[in-house]
């Protein structure tokens, strides 16, 4: 059982996950293989050297043959144990990549012979190129990512997306673009493939969360770096080592100090190195969001900015009605029935609203109006209505088409009202029946809820939030402050979001924004973080380096956090390793070389048996805390939102002070367990 089906989540350690795990483990012995990971490749270079070097002192009678021999295994499992950790998150990524495999069948397609005909020749997806154009109808899967170029129809993206309720996809606009693998339900359009089947996002992502081509990210390459430099230094200390007991008149064997190299060097974060940055990939699968490399990922945790579209994000997009705000003289009541009679015909979210309001406050106020005609609301007139029978029209709109509308001058007490709506960030629609205007209703932008605590979240991250709005400033100003961002952008252009995306750069911020559009393509590829919608056009997801299959903006909230988990797991783990090298080489040391140095008794605090106990307890304890740490690597270090110095804080005190503690406590456990065994 792969999927956890409360969830869809993977289960932590799925048996069938394990037994993968143990094969491939064993296969990255490989030193061609292991080689890619410097710190494991050490030790399995150095498991070798001390299994040559038991086989001597066996054939030779070395009375600590026997503990060498327990040493040398442990070597060995250390090296298995640190492939195992990489295999565990590889294998979760295929696993997950599995359910996006499912998509990605050869099927039978319908190619157009000349796209503007309907004579086609059936062909398999997998021959399809790009430039081709394909026709699907109902019933039918979409064999390729592409643009719709004729017709309308509705598509089940529950494959991709898991959500079951079917979209609209048609040619032209911002919903234009399709996703290949999902499924036709009604009437027809045609596609225009743009990426050949193979080549997709959602390749790309299986590609990436397998493993077949991730590549380290540069904060990945510079930390191995470190780790690297640090096992030089380390084993610079342990070939002194050896000469200066001899020096001394004593001597420690070779398997000893092999084992010393392999506890002092970071063996920890080198074999959770890897699973930590595949498991902050599957993450983001796990989210439906596609990532285009891993250095997208790592960027998330970096961002400091995030620009966020109002519409969609911070409110739900659609303006409902709130109040009636009627002039002087005219009575409320003959507002609502105005307004009423105005939107009997208007189904927009907005309409419908209204009427909602005026049957919630004084039931249904006219039975059966005799509507003569109905005017019907467009960009041009900004204005929609009915004529009534025999006689008698009412109509609602924008400020200056009900203005225009009624021949109405400057009028003290509307502008009164229709600032009072801007500023409190709604929507004014002016009312008018008989060219004579009654008031004017307050139409508001509804914000989701809890969306303040999760800016508030954001700032404790010391991420700052920017609203974009195509709403006048005054508007923009009361929206801005109800929902608790930082700054806005009004009367926001494609220009200006990549003015002030470079503005923030220029400041060294790192910027994350979401669009979905065609003109939000430059402001896309600018950003640092680029977020696309699937149900976008093609030029956005081109542009971005992260897709969100479920076209949520407010997914970009989420990009950002499993970004800073990423980071703070990493560095969390880094500290522990450090940490836990530090307290090993003090607590190893004394009682390893006690009998050359006597003077190094003293500082056996630990009172452990005696050197091959200390080093074999050691040795135990450095195998034990990989696989101890695996399911932390792989769930990601529990990220509580707070500034960076009280994660800094946080991390030393949790994860520096309890690296040093541990091998401490885990090492003299391990000795006093093997000395009751009598195992040396």
């Amino acid at each position: 059982m792969i999927w956890n089906e409360t969830n869809g989540d993977l289960q932590l350690f799925d048996t069938g996950i394990l037994r993968r795990a143990v094969v491939s483990a064993v296969r990255k012995l490989n030193p061609i293989t292991l080689v890619h990971n410097p710190v494991i490749f050490v030790v399995e270079i150095v498991s070798i050297l001390a299994t040559l070097f038991v086989i001597r002192d066996l054939a030779a009678g070395d009375p600590t043959a026997d503990a060498q021999v327990q040493i040398t295994l442990w070597l060995w499992i250390t090296v298995l144990f640190g492939n195992f950790a990489e295999a565990v998150a590889e294998e979760r990524g295929k696993a997950r990549a599995e359910s996006l495999r499912a998509s990605q069948k050869t099927t039978e397609t319908k190619r157009l012979v000349l796209e503007h005909r309907m004579d086609f020749e059936t062909v398999k997806s997998s021959e399809l190129a790009t430039g081709d154009v394909v026709l699907v109808e109902a019933g039918d899967i979409i064999p390729a990512d592409g643009d719709v170029v004729d017709g309308i129809a509705s598509v089940d993206e529950s494959a991709i997306t898991g959500e079951s309720a079917p979209v609209i996809r048609e040619s032209g606009g911002d919903r234009s673009s399709v996703t290949g693998g999902t499924k036709v339900v009604s009437d027809w359009m045609k596609v225009r493939v743009v990426i050949r089947p193979g080549g997709s996002f959602i390749d790309r992502m299986i590609a990436m969360v397998e493993g077949t081509r991730r590549q380290k990210t540069p904060s990945e390459v510079a930390l191995t770096i470190m780790l690297v430099g640090q096992t030089i230094v380390f084993l610079v200390v342990v070939a002194a080592l050896g000469p200066f007991s001899f020096y001394s008149g004593g001597m420690v064997a070779t398997t000893f100090l092999l084992a010393l190299l392999v506890t002092l060097i970071p063996t920890t974060i080198g074999a959770l190195l890897s699973a930590i940055g595949i498991a902050g990939m599957e993450r983001l699968v796990k989210a439906n969001i596609i990532a285009k490399s891993g250095r997208t990922v790592e960027a998330c945790g970096d961002v400091d900015t995030l620009l966020l579209d109002k519409t969609g994000t911070i409110t739900f997009g659609n303006r409902m009605a709130d109040a009636m705000k009627p002039l002087p003289g005219v009575q409320i009541r003959d507002l609502a029935e105005a307004a009423y009679l105005a939107s009997l015909s208007d189904d927009t979210p907005e309409g419908r609203s209204i009427l909602e309001l005026v049957e919630r406050t004084y039931g249904k106020m006219v039975e059966n109006p005799a509507v003569l005609r109905h005017i019907p609301f467009s960009a041009e007139t900004r204005i929609s209505g009915v004529d009534l029978h025999p006689e008698g029209e009412v109509r609602k709109g924008s400020e200056d088409a009900i203005r225009s509308y009624a021949k109405m001058g400057e009028n003290y007490q509307l502008t009164r009202i229709i600032q009072d709506i801007a500023r409190s960030g709604g929507t004014p629609l002016v009312v008018a029946r008989d060219h004579r205007v009654l008031g004017v209703i307050h139409l508001k932008d509804v914000i989701k809820p809890h969306i303040r605590d999760r800016f508030m979240q954001l700032r404790r991250m010391d991420v700052r939030t920017v609203m974009i709005t195509g709403d006048n400033p005054l508007t923009a100003a009361a929206i801005a402050a109800e929902a608790g961002v930082d700054d806005f952008l009004a009367e926001s252009t494609p220009e200006r979001k990549l003015e002030l995306i470079r503005k923030y750069q220029g400041e060294g911020r790192v910027v994350a924004m979401c669009g979905d559009g065609s003109n939000d393509a430059p402001a896309l590829a600018q950003a640092d973080v680029g977020v696309a919608m699937n149900d976008g056009t093609q030029a956005a997801k081109e542009a971005a380096n992260i897709v969100d299959l479920d076209s949520d903006p407010t997914k970009l909230i989420e990009v950002v956090r499993v970004g800073k988990q990423l980071l703070i797991s990493r560095g969390s783990l880094t500290t522990f390793s450090i940490a836990n090298d530090v307290a090993k080489y003090f607590a190893i040391l004394p009682p390893l070389f006690a009998t050359v140095y006597p003077g190094l008794g003293a500082l056996n605090v630990m009172d452990l048996h005696n050197p091959q106990s200390a080093i074999l307890s050691a040795v135990i304890f450095n195998a034990l805390v990989i696989i101890f740490l695996i399911p932390l690597a792989l769930k990601g270090v529990n990220y509580v939102p707070s500034s960076p110095d009280m994660l800094l804080g946080r991390n030393l005190a949790v994860y520096g002070i309890g690296g040093i503690i541990a091998p401490f406590i885990g090492i003299k456990a391990i000795d006093l367990l093997i000395g009751g065994l009598g195992l040396v």
